[in-house]
């Protein structure tokens, strides 16, 4: 198993697929990770399935707030709730911190990382995908079972792979740069909106301010042109409307509105993650959230296929959960842009919104932008209301002591729940399955109405009780549950 991209998109899915016993290969084109300010923000739903998975061991605090102040296009107001039992809902960690983490947990688990190598070929077989890289070393070559692009929104994979994209072109300029201000208080922290655009500024505790300008007069003229200090300052002056001094760059660069979703996310052997399949305005922190959901989702798929142990088409199913996740985000971040172009015809639009926020009728943004509001397709055409719906996190009695629904997931396996003595008849029918499963035996608790649940390792429900057969649904997650000894292996990288 190969994966194109050491990112945290990439790190992730490597530390899934290693702790399923996958042998993983990551290609990065960098040498070391990078320092640049990037995205800052988890959201509830990212955070909760990979609390499932335990990959945020270290980043989430012991107690979390219960809810976080956000915005939407930048208006105030906008609350972020996750229920009781949940991690705080609004996780603010630097991108490069959960790129080592994620690193670490993979190497730990097995995964190969090998660094400064750039692809430059693609091939799929029958029963592999061939791909070829260089570097200082040379050139080099392995075969793999599957290869996953990770690798950014210029991505390699997608390009060689032939995989096409919906885009949507630039229609404004932004600028970003971390600078130290001439005089601290020329601008105070947060969301400035003037008839001629935005200014964001953030405060470091180095006495630097961290800038993003948003310019709605059209795209850059130039985009791949270097910024540099006076071009800035220009900027942010000319938004502001009075003169902004500033020194000691670092870190400048231009960006836009450009959004692009792939058409596909799985083209034969080779499936994309992250940016490679999906870009967008970066309004919202939402980006770094859906290639990590990405990862989640993908992980525990590609180890059962590659294991034999999966049932027909699960691996499509990446594509038909995930495509249009992405593309909820780019709609919602264009329509929050529309609300953010200077002019006073929108003025009502907005104070609209400022009003909705203000009275608390705000949870269908919220829960839109932190994907709390995902509920999936059903896989097996169960009559259950549950299934697809996100389980969370309740207490659970068992015989070997207390535990939570986070608790009982953190093997990576798919949980076959089964609630009080009622639940413990659906045991027999899970007999072919056991070396997929994880069966666990708990007490009857109000908060689970059903007898009895199947539980992806994403934390999302498969199947429960109130459904349609226990069997139907196994096998179309897990295969027919009976295998023959020694098959179920991807090819070995070589």
């Amino acid at each position: 198993m190969a994966i194109v991209g050491g990112g945290p998109v990439g790190m992730c899915l490597a530390a899934e697929l290693a702790g399923y016993g996958v042998r993983t290969l990551v290609l990065e084109s960098r040498t070391s990770v990078s320092q640049r300010p990037k995205a800052t923000t988890l959201h509830a739903r990212s955070v909760q399935c990979l609390v499932r998975r335990g990959h945020l061991a270290g980043l989430v605090p012991a107690r979390g707030a219960a809810s976080s102040p956000f915005h939407f296009a930048g208006l105030p107001g906008l609350e972020i709730s996750a229920p009781e039992g949940e991690p705080e809902p609004v996780l603010k960690c630097a991108q490069a911190d959960v790129e080592r983490a994620f690193e670490a947990r993979a190497r730990a688990a097995g995964a190969r990382v090998l660094r400064g190598l750039s692809v430059t070929d693609v091939v799929q077989e029958q029963d592999a995908v061939r791909v070829t890289a260089t570097g200082p070393g040379g050139r080099w070559q392995w075969r793999a079972g599957y290869l996953v692009g990770a690798d950014g929104a210029r991505s390699a994979v997608r390009e060689l792979a032939g995989i096409g994209s919906r885009t949507y072109p630039a229609t404004v300029s932004a600028m970003m740069g971390r600078v130290r201000l001439r005089h601290a208080g020329d601008l105070r922290e947060g969301w400035h909106r003037t008839p001629r655009g935005w200014i964001v500024a953030k405060g470091s505790p180095d006495g630097a301010c961290h800038l993003r300008t948003l310019n709605c007069q059209g795209e850059h003229a130039d985009r791949h042109r270097p910024l540099d200090l006076d071009e800035l300052r220009r900027e942010v002056s000319w938004i502001a409307g009075r003169d902004i001094g500033m020194s000691d760059p670092r870190w400048l660069s231009r960006f836009s509105d450009f959004s692009r979703v792939a058409r596909a996310y799985r083209s034969g052997r080779v499936l994309l993650a992250g940016d490679a399949a999906h870009v967008h305005f970066p309004i919202g922190g939402q980006g770094l959230s859906t290639g990590l959901l990405d990862a989640v989702n993908l992980g525990w798929k590609l180890a059962l296929t590659v294991r034999g142990d999966a049932g027909r088409g699960l691996l499509d199913t990446y594509d038909q959960e995930r495509r249009p996740a992405a593309q909820r985000v780019v709609d919602n971040t264009r329509a929050q842009l529309a609300l953010m172009r200077p002019g006073a015809e929108l003025d009502p639009l907005r104070e609209l919104f400022c009003d909705i926020l203000a009275k608390g009728a705000e949870h269908g943004l919220a829960a839109m932008i932190s994907s709390q509001d995902t509920v999936l397709p059903s896989r097996t055409g169960c009559s259950s209301a549950h299934e697809g719906r996100f389980l969370q996190n309740v207490p659970l009695t068992t015989a070997e002591g207390p535990t939570d629904v986070i608790g009982v997931l953190r093997q990576g396996r798919p949980v076959l729940l089964l609630l009080g003595e009622r639940g413990s008849g659906y045991a027999e029918q899970a007999r072919d399955w056991s070396r997929s499963l994880h069966v666990v035996h708990a007490a009857a608790t109000p908060e689970l109405p059903c007898e009895a649940l199947l539980v992806r390792p994403d934390g999302y429900i498969a199947w429960a009780s109130d459904g349609d057969a226990l069997g139907e649904a196994l096998t179309a997650y897990l295969g027919s549950g009976r295998r023959p000894a020694g098959t179920g292996m991807a090819p070995a990288l070589s």
